[in-house]
């Protein structure tokens, strides 16, 4: 069994330097959407967390947060 994105509300993302996500739909029928959950914990433990139409996007918006942090 895979481990969830959360328990009782809190990211299980503890590990600094991983990433974790999960695919969700919203709509019915055809009108259904995939969706992405992420959440990636920096090395210094902050917790980046999002949710976008594709993994790749998820990851562009984290390196864009990244990029100015530094």
């Amino acid at each position: 069994m895979a481990t969830k994105l959360t328990a009782n509300g809190v990211s299980t993302t503890t590990t600094p330097g991983t990433e974790q996500h999960e695919v969700f739909y919203t709509g019915y029928r055809s009108r259904r959407k995939k969706h992405y959950q992420y959440d990636y914990r920096h090395a210094d433990g902050e917790l980046f967390s999002c949710v976008a139409d594709t993994l790749n996007e998820c990851r562009r918006r984290r390196d864009e947060r990244l990029n100015k942090k530094i």
